[in-house]
């Protein structure tokens, strides 16, 4: 079914146009008819045409202007225009207008059909793309839970590569590089600052999850991750790095707000914690900030910064200088890196009066730290006395730029054994592989056997070093095994057996077959063609 408006000033036309529709097109429209601009304008705003004939001569408004009311409310309908006059300006606004059609007065029913048959297409044409549009948006509807609760769970857990951040935070609309936590938990009775009943409190908002959701949304634009027990955690993304005091008593008023409703809908008590803004990467300090403050308070919302949890600073502390350092050492940026080490280091020596012996202990405090985030990034083996150096290297340094160098040196290379870590513990498995492939060839030698040398269980190893190699254990051992026997075989003096074990083959008759399937000879056959 088709809303059709017709507008024009004379009940002739009205009456015309409607017997052709009615008996070109039984049943398949709905008709309204207006004849001044007003009430033309009046009619689409509750009728919502699709198809508009419209007159270019009203009484009142003209029909070209009352088209540009209409298109501001319905900017779909699909016009046709009538006129009395063939005249250029109106037909040149029309189309200007996107109309569909220009027709002079009189017409006949084929123009009248021939038209609205197109019209028609045209109406269909945008419900088919309406329809798909909200098929599509129905079904990223349906995933974005899922979308949302993979970035809050790569953020919290680290299980990410910085690739799946950009993507998650981009299928999400999230171009803020700041963020903060909120860590709602349910449960029967408030005890101190404790929640009963976590089990069946859980089992709750796990079932009543999509009314959650919704009420969160009524207060904070955010992603909201999965039930985790008896706990939601919800990622606000700030677009500063930190909060004013006026934002942060909003914030804590909204969340306050938010318990309540939650505890009338599902008549259990909720108690929310606000972690510190910090790089969205940092979530998991967010996280734990939100967690602690509950834990250390029995409020029924709490903020990191008014229940101060963990180190406080001095006023004058680049605390935002530090987290953004060691972000950029858990990202692997080596120039980011660097860039803020010096930034740290300038505001060391701005601070210190120029006294070397605070900064000197920083320094080696960050040192320590970048590497203990490398160390722990896997692939490198932590020595106790590796950097035994350190300590009367720092204490000997008498300048403040060779201490600056000394430390922006050694934050690098933590960042390259981060960017290094995985690379080149797995090269170097395959590495030492090879190596000892390479001179026990002559033995009995298993993927086994091999997995349990480089400490790799047989299945990741199998996957590792044909990744690194391009080819299988078992071929690139034959492959070598081969290649010496082919190298034995020029040796007159050496019998077919003794090649046969020196080469790692305990029985001929196999050793045969495989070089004749490698080579496309038997070892005889190759044999004899070296004498030719």
């Amino acid at each position: 079914m088709y809303r059709i408006m017709l507008a024009d000033d004379e009940g002739i036309v009205i009456d015309s146009l409607k017997y052709i529709i009615e008996n070109s097109f039984p049943g398949s429209f709905e008709i309204e008819t207006a004849k001044t601009g007003r009430s033309v304008i009046e009619l689409a705003e509750t009728f919502r045409p699709d198809i508009a004939f419209m007159d270019i001569q009203m009484p009142g408004i003209n029909g070209i202007d009352a088209m540009r009311e209409i298109r501001k409310t319905n900017s779909k309908t699909v016009f046709i225009v009538l006129s009395a006059y063939d005249k250029f300006d109106y037909a040149k606004e029309a189309i200007d207008m996107g109309v569909l059609a220009y027709l002079n007065k009189p017409f006949d029913k084929k123009k009248i059909t021939d038209v609205l048959t197109k019209a028609m297409a045209e109406v269909d044409k945008e419900r088919q793309s309406r329809k798909e549009e909200l098929e599509i948006k129905e079904k990223f509807e349906t995933i974005m839970p899922i979308i949302e609760n993979g970035l809050i769970q790569d953020l919290l857990f680290h299980e990410h590569f910085q690739e799946n951040i950009d993507n998650y935070m981009s299928l999400l609309g999230i171009s803020e590089k700041f963020g903060y936590m909120l860590v709602i938990v349910s449960g029967k009775e408030q005890v101190g600052n404790y929640l009963t009943g976590a089990v069946p409190a859980s089992i709750e908002t796990q079932k009543n999850y999509t009314d959650i959701r919704l009420i969160i949304e009524d207060y904070f634009k955010g992603v909201i991750g999965s039930v985790m027990g008896n706990k939601l955690p919800v990622l606000i993304p700030y677009d500063k790095d930190e909060l004013s005091y006026a934002k942060r008593s909003e914030i804590v008023e909204q969340a306050r707000q938010m318990s309540h409703r939650l505890d009338d809908r599902l008549g259990m008590n909720f108690r929310i914690g606000i972690g510190s803004v910090r790089p969205i990467r940092a979530m998991a300090d967010s996280y734990s900030e939100a967690l602690a403050c509950l834990v250390n308070s029995e409020e029924r919302v709490a903020h990191s910064d008014d229940v101060r949890v963990g180190c406080e600073y001095e006023d004058d502390y680049p605390m935002n200088y530090e987290k953004d350092l060691f972000a950029a050492v858990q990202a692997g940026d080596v120039q980011t890196a660097e860039t803020e080490a010096t930034r740290f280091f300038d505001w060391m020596k701005n601070s210190s009066g120029g006294s070397l012996s605070d900064i000197r202990l920083k320094v080696l405090e960050f040192v320590l730290w970048a590497e203990h985030l490398a160390y722990s990034k896997g692939g490198h083996l932590y020595r106790f006395k590796g950097r035994s150096e350190y300590l009367p290297e720092v204490c000997s340094i008498t300048s403040l730029d060779s201490l600056r160098l000394w430390f922006i040196k050694h934050i690098e290379s933590a960042v390259v054994m981060i960017n290094s870590s995985n690379v080149d513990s797995q090269a170097d498995a395959v590495t030492k592989a090879k190596e000892y492939i390479d001179t026990h060839y002559a033995q009995d030698l298993s993927l086994e056997g091999m997995s349990r040398q480089t400490d790799i269980s047989p299945y990741y190893f199998s996957k590792l070093f044909k990744h690194k190699t391009g080819v299988t254990f078992i071929d690139y051992l034959t492959n070598l095994r081969i290649e010496k026997a082919k190298e034995l075989l020029a040796d007159p003096s050496k019998s077919m057996k003794e090649i046969c074990s020196e080469v790692g083959y305990s029985d001929p008759n196999y050793f045969s077959r495989i070089f004749k399937k490698v080579t496309g000879k038997t070892p005889t056959e190759y044999k004899d063609g070296l004498k030719l």
